[in-house]
């Protein structure tokens, strides 16, 4: 692979064993915090390095950049992919974030969440759910546990509702199956799959109705009938899903409020069948 199909980190790793030690010390700078690259001018990288400018500008052009512009901007789009090492910033390594901080900016994330949301989306995504053939829920890497999660609230309520892939299947195996009576939840948080795209648009080309529930860096899924976007911003190298399990409880709620009778004996037949085995 040519330097420039390499990421940004991979052309710093591939040229560490080979610098002089200034340059090695930026070089293992960078690896700890490249989106200080991102963030702040060739000036700025040396003094958080502590290494001379004249440093950096020998350093950006063994990555094979034609100056630390060039660098910056690829830093920055590779910044967008969602990496956490990204997000980590020398001044975070070394003091703690409060416990107030981390509070603080939940709140804001869900304030920030949920004034985009409405009454009536909400209602009418339980709706659709509860009146689906079948309801799929997808999600991969970090948003694997949401998927889980919320397809096993569901089931409280809804009969006909599975988390994919499991374990050994292809999505293949079940996008086959489904239908334009069916509803699909598509989680895709950072960082997403390589596949995204694609998957949305199989899903969108088989008619079902789609629910794409996201981070706030994600442009809005116009062939989407609802695109959700929870802001996951932290003090912090990592996420802050808050938002995102609220979002899950706000539709689980809505849906055994709107399922009425019907999703109340539901409720009541599994809590008797759990009596009855005594699995809890």
């Amino acid at each position: 692979m040519s330097p420039k199909e390499q990421s940004f980190l991979s052309r710093v790793q591939a040229i560490l064993p080979n610098l002089h030690p200034a340059e090695r010390r930026l070089g293992d700078f960078v690896c700890d915090f490249p989106g200080e690259v991102a963030s702040y001018s060739a000036q700025e990288l040396a003094a958080l390095a502590n290494v001379s400018k004249a440093t950096v500008s020998r350093f950006v052009q063994r990555l094979g950049y034609e100056n630390y512009e060039e660098a910056r901007r690829h830093a920055r789009a590779e910044r967008q992919t969602g990496s956490r090492l990204f997000l980590a910033a020398a001044a975070d390594a070394e003091n703690e974030q409060s416990v107030g901080s981390h509070v603080a900016q939940s709140i804001q994330n869900l304030e920030g969440t949920f004034v985009s949301i409405g009454e009536t989306q909400v209602s009418s995504i339980a709706s659709a759910i509860l009146g689906a053939r079948k309801v799929w829920v997808v999600g991969f890497r970090a948003s694997s546990a949401f998927a889980t999660y919320l397809q096993w609230q569901l089931t409280q309520v809804v009969e006909h509702v599975v988390a994919i892939p499991a374990a050994g299947q292809t999505l293949g195996e079940h996008l086959v199956s489904i239908s334009p009576e069916d509803v699909v939840i598509v989680f895709g948080l950072r960082r997403r799959v390589s596949m995204m795209d694609r998957l949305l648009t199989q899903v969108i080309k088989q008619k079902a109705r789609l629910l794409y529930i996201t981070d706030e860096s994600v442009s809005f899924q116009k062939n989407a009938e609802w695109h959700l976007r929870c802001q996951t911003l932290a003090p912090g190298p990592l996420f802050n899903h808050v938002s995102v399990m609220a979002l899950c409880h706000l539709i689980i709620t809505r849906c055994i409020e709107n399922a009425g009778s019907s999703g109340r004996s539901r409720l009541r037949n599994i809590e008797s069948l759990n009596d009855e085995l005594d699995e809890l």
